[in-house]
């Protein structure tokens, strides 16, 4: 996230000038960046979301997705996002019969996501990036496809998925047994925390204390940080955004005490504010 800003010469000046004037020894505030808190809030898996009516399409993915983990190729993806010092474990694999399948638009295979969630997908110029873009990319290829890319709100997705405007959901998306009764998942293919973000200076220093305290959480709608907290505090203290980043902007600007959020996007964040 980039803060822009913009300060008129002349309030530069004045701003000299007072610190000019002031009382000596007195020095500026240094400005308060975001940290993440010790305790992860909750380890959760990420897989795409599938129409119920589209059995063979899951199969077939579920089916793509075992290759691609098997030969390398998913685990590598990550590793170039998330670099970790764990050695990729690789097999030989066969190229899988795959049932026959369709998809809303034929020779495609259509992504709804939530492009502001890095580095899981975000933009790079006018283009959507990031790990799940090139997985689903490498998936559409198993399977003679050509993916398309639509970004669209988070908690939208499920319901686009489940009404047949996409094949596939796939935006950092935790199964969980509310999503289950309207989509069908695929196999898991990565794994996320869920963090909890506060102000360097802030007065909760654990999650003990976020939770037993009454502070303003910040999460994005519809996600399982949305669903957790919801469930933890109460309606009165949560504080819903479209983005992940719009709820970090209300809490460097006071409006709110902690954002919850995936671990992943929490590190793009808190590197942002520094």
């Amino acid at each position: 996230m980039k803060t822009l800003k913009r300060i008129a010469a002349g309030v530069l000046a004045l701003t000299f000038l007072l610190g000019m004037t002031s009382c000596a020894g007195a020095g500026s505030k240094k400005k308060t960046g975001l940290k993440i808190l010790d305790t992860p809030y909750a380890v959760e898996d990420y897989a795409m979301a599938i129409n119920k009516e589209n059995g063979n399409l899951k199969i077939a993915i579920d089916l793509a997705l075992k290759e691609l983990t098997d030969d390398g190729t998913i685990p590598n993806i990550i590793n170039k996002y998330i670099p970790s010092d764990k050695k990729v474990e690789t097999k030989k694999t066969e190229a899988a019969t795959y049932p026959e399948f369709t998809t809303v638009k034929e020779g495609k295979l259509v992504m709804a996501t939530n492009a502001y969630f890095p580095p899981y997908e975000y933009y790079e110029g006018k283009e959507v990036t990031g790990i799940d873009v090139e997985i689903a990319t490498a998936v559409a290829a198993k399977l003679g496809l050509e993916l398309i890319v639509e970004d669209i709100e988070f908690d939208s997705i499920i319901a686009g998925v489940q009404a047949g405007k996409y094949d596939i959901g796939c935006a950092g998306m935790t199964v969980t047994e509310d999503r289950l009764k309207s989509v069908n998942f695929s196999t898991p293919y990565a794994t996320g925390i869920q963090s909890v973000i506060v102000m360097e200076d802030s007065k909760i220093t654990s999650l003990d204390d976020l939770l037993g305290g009454s502070y303003k959480v910040g999460v994005q709608s519809g996600t399982t940080g949305d669903i957790y907290m919801t469930d933890e505090v109460g309606e009165d203290r949560i504080e819903r955004f479209a983005k992940g980043n719009d709820a970090v902007i209300a809490l460097q600007s006071g409006k709110i005490d902690a954002v919850v959020i995936d671990n992943e996007p929490a590190k793009a964040f808190v590197a942002a504010s520094k």
